[in-house]
């Protein structure tokens, strides 16, 4: 499947970041309500490379499966990792006097969510959305 990706080293890169998810969102074929929660993943993910390991990587893939095709989103980074990951999961928690919407939301609009995560070693979270062909 197809693959691109922005380098996350500037607030820039988080919009540059959006606008690669959501250009690719399109063209899979999501609808607006679907894009806009891509982009908002995505976001929300490029913002905590920015301001947690301060650089990192947006990965954004097609992916096909049985009668569905989607979007894979891959965060990387090599910063201090996540240390209590049940604790940044919880609704309302934020260490960065945010919302607190942070990952539980990036969750609650993806279909699948992922964390591996390693103190000193980094962070990956891979979130998938997908879509479902028409067998007609």
């Amino acid at each position: 499947m197809e693959e691109s990706s922005v380098d996350i080293l500037t607030e820039w890169d988080i919009v540059a970041a959006r606008q690669l998810g959501r250009r690719e969102a399109k063209l899979i074929g999501f609808g607006l309500v679907d894009q806009a929660r891509i982009t908002t993943a995505i976001s929300e993910l490029a913002r905590n490379i920015y301001l947690y390991a301060e650089q990192g990587k947006i990965e954004v893939r097609r992916i096909a499966e049985k009668a569905c095709i989607g979007i894979c989103i891959i965060a990387s980074d090599s910063g201090p990792g996540i240390e209590d990951v049940e604790q940044v999961m919880q609704a309302g928690f934020s260490t960065s006097q945010g919302f607190g919407a942070g990952l539980p939301g990036v969750r609650r609009l993806m279909d699948e969510f992922e964390i591996k995560t390693k103190p000193q070693k980094g962070t990956i979270i891979t979130i998938k959305k997908w879509l479902q062909l028409d067998n007609e």
